[in-house]
């Protein structure tokens, strides 16, 4: 039997080791925490979002990043910084930030996220996961008429890639959407998609965790990952600090942390952090949460209902590898929540995150072969790693087993 190292225990590793195991393979997964989803997938914004696939990569992206270097409240943050490994992603990102190339990459994430989807669906059936799923679709609300002009204009993208998306009024929204009746005065309109879900993507992947182990996947946790042994064209050997792990092939699967793994391989993966905030509430009986969850477009705030608790994400920051925050970098996002759904959840009872979201420029993922035989990548999903990962896991492990992948794959690997 086949044996395979998969490097990384967020969602994306998980459901990479799970498709594997299934075909067959004898897998171990390693990571430096000491449980899954533990970094980018402990508590992101929820969504399962095709109908949300642009990418940040926009002909108006650079104004915004700029605008942010001299203004507080930007959905987009620039930091400057000495780290040549920002610039040189910053150029690339901002080399993608025309009209043309805006299209382009937006259709692929697109095909991407609805593949995913359904592979969610149909692992979800079969495995019988519980994650506090709604699949009652999204809401993209807008607050004043030329942004809802805008946002209508935007999504022929994706109404062109097949997605079903309605424009709705308030009516249809608070329709919808009982919990906004209170903010009937700052909304103008939805853009609607039914098909979009919502769900704990950490308590996915800590239920499909328990579903790799009884297929006899090994975890190797608290273990961190230092160095390969590797030869010219092949990977021999995992270095870590508890000692050497070697297997048949190897999964790269993580996350931010990828390029500075696989720099002493000869690679300069095109991925970089882009840090999210996202506070958490509790919301039990007597609050009005949410019965879907959605995204407020002009203050890029998304919201969710996970059981009794309500979750607002925001915010993209360019600040490297630090994770550390205050109260003050939730000013923005609760403002507008709070606006949306004053009495949504139990607001004097915050829960505070910050994680590293693995950015590439174009916004679509690097899958598949790397210049070393035996090793594969599944890196680079950004914000739409929850909506990516069953469809990039199943396509890399296709990949490995030498099945042709369901999708076209053009602008998805490293060559």
């Amino acid at each position: 039997m086949a044996t395979t190292l998969v490097l990384g225990a967020g969602v994306i590793g998980i459901t990479t080791a799970y498709y594997l195991a299934k075909a067959g393979r004898d897998v171990t997964v390693v990571d430096r925490q000491p449980v899954s989803a533990n970094e980018t997938s402990f508590a992101n914004a929820g969504l399962i979002a095709p109908g949300h696939s642009y990418t940040w990569a926009s002909p108006k992206a650079p104004k915004i990043l700029l605008k942010s270097l001299f203004q507080e409240g930007q959905a987009l943050r620039l930091k400057l910084s000495a780290d040549p490994q920002m610039w040189s992603w910053a150029a690339k990102f901002l080399s993608n930030c025309n009209a043309e190339r805006s299209r382009l990459n937006t259709s692929r994430k697109l095909v991407l996220c609805r593949y995913s989807q359904q592979q969610l669906q149909a692992l979800t059936a079969e495995e019988d996961l519980h994650y506090d799923r709604l699949s009652k679709g999204l809401l993209y609300l807008y607050r004043d008429a030329p942004s809802f002009a805008k946002g209508r204009a935007n999504m022929q993208v994706l109404a062109d890639g097949g997605m079903p998306l309605e424009i709705i009024d308030v009516d249809r929204v608070i329709a919808l959407e009982p919990a906004l009746a209170h903010a009937r005065e700052h909304i103008a309109g939805a853009i609607y998609c039914p098909s979009d879900e919502s769900g704990d993507a950490r308590l996915f992947t800590h239920d499909l965790t328990e579903r790799c182990k009884r297929l006899g996947v090994t975890f190797e946790m608290n273990r961190r990952i230092e160095g390969f042994e590797h030869s010219s064209d092949a990977i021999l050997a995992v270095l870590t600090d508890k000692g050497r792990m070697s297997a048949d092939e190897y999964v790269l699967a993580l996350g931010s942390y990828a390029p500075i793994v696989a720099r002493p391989l000869g690679y300069r993966l095109p991925v970089y952090p882009v840090k999210g905030y996202s506070v958490t509430f509790p919301s039990g009986p007597g609050y009005s949460p949410p019965n879907m969850g959605g995204v407020d477009e002009n203050n890029l705030v998304a919201y969710a209902r996970f059981g009794d608790r309500l979750r607002f994400t925001a915010t993209a920051e360019f600040t490297g590898y630090q994770t550390q925050h205050s109260p003050a970098d939730f000013e923005h996002m609760l403002q507008a929540g709070r606006e949306l759904f004053p009495e949504g959840a139990d607001y004097s009872q915050p829960s505070f995150w910050a994680g590293l979201r693995p950015m590439t420029p174009e916004g679509t993922p690097i899958m598949g072969r790397s210049r070393h035989r035996n090793l594969f990548l599944n890196v680079g999903h950004g914000h739409m790693g929850w909506t990516m990962s069953c469809g990039s896991a199943r396509i890399v492990t296709d990949l490995m087993l030498g099945r042709s992948p369901d999708i076209d794959l053009t602008g998805m690997t490293l060559t």
